[in-house]
């Protein structure tokens, strides 16, 4: 019987700062896979990309690689995806499910940054968040890369939750007016299968040392200690997670925690001051375009002036 350890500990007795929806459906998956014992429950859906030939995958790769260039160097403008919940490494990421890792998240805007072609950087943001582990860190770095080149969020179309923090560590953050903003809470859950174990004729006796050793085993019913403990690293969690968006924001932390974690849609975001404008995502991502282009513009009027000038002042020697 597989007993899904890993992704276990990704959902249960741990903070998330992910929409509760998310939580609730990844909970009832994790339910019925433990209860019902279907093994390898994506194994029919598997990525089509596993069953193409190698050489023909890495031609395509290739090929995309070579449009995006192209792209890049037209437009001076990056585009890096957030898509799907959030995880901390890209070992923890499921070929079934839209997901990105802070890892690979983190390599592809320092690509972007020491890209001298690139000069604006767009995050495409459609995610409900994810794991807390590794989130402000990428936040952080997210935040000080943005002092090196702008990046721009765009909320397209959901940015909640962790989704919502990486927007905020933005030089600036666009929503449209149907995408949805904000989520700034946190969440976990305990998993108590005692009464399944039960009822399976199963009896677990555990044999411990060290007085938290066992908070929080799904084996048994939470005790007060094991909920005490997770109260704790949620709220502090939480307190991290407001006091982070009202720097990145300007706002002060009472002002985030006053929204409760509620979702804000389009103009209520920008209300809220948790936006600076409403675009569409293409809009935003083409006015980007135009300002780099003007920039190139003034650069090379600026250049041509100055050889102008360098002809001239040499002229005058003669």
């Amino acid at each position: 019987m597989k007993t899904y350890l890993r992704a276990s500990s990704m959902l249960f007795n741990t903070p998330l700062i992910v929409a509760p929806e998310v939580l609730d459906m990844a909970v009832r998956w994790a339910n019925q896979v433990m209860n019902l014992n279907i093994i390898n429950i994506g194994a029919q859906a598997a990525d089509p990309r596993m069953w193409d030939d190698d050489g023909a995958h890495h031609s395509a790769r290739m090929q995309l690689e070579e449009q995006r260039r192209a792209s890049i160097a037209a437009t001076g403008v990056a585009v890096v995806p957030v898509h799907g919940v959030l995880v901390s490494r890209a070992a923890h990421m499921n070929a079934c499910e839209t997901m990105t890792s802070y890892e690979d998240l983190r390599s592809a805007l320092r690509a972007a940054i020491d890209d001298p072609l690139v000069e604006r950087i767009a995050l495409d943001i459609d995610s409900p968040g994810g794991a807390v582990s590794g989130a402000f860190e990428m936040a952080a770095d997210l935040r000080a890369m943005a002092q090196q080149k702008p990046i721009t969020g765009i909320i397209n179309f959901m940015a909640a939750s962790g989704g919502y923090l990486l927007g905020a560590a933005c030089t600036e953050l666009v929503t449209s007016r149907t995408s949805i903003g904000g989520s700034i809470g946190v969440i976990a859950s305990h998993l108590d299968r005692s009464q399944a174990l039960e009822k399976a004729g199963v009896k677990v006796t555990t044999v411990y040392a060290g007085a938290h050793k066992n908070d929080l085993s799904p084996s048994e019913p939470i005790t007060d200690q094991s909920l005490q403990t997770l109260r704790e690293i949620v709220y502090s969690s939480y307190e991290m997670f407001c006091t982070t968006v009202a720097e990145y924001r300007g706002l002060a932390v009472a002002q985030v925690q006053a929204t409760e974690a509620a979702v804000f849609r389009g103009q209520a975001l920008i209300d809220a001051g948790l936006a600076d404008r409403m675009e569409s995502p293409q809009d935003a991502v083409n006015n980007l375009t135009r300002a780099v282009h003007q920039q190139r513009a003034l650069r090379a009027q600026s250049s041509r002036v100055a050889v102008r000038a360098r002809a001239a002042q040499a002229l005058a020697q003669i």
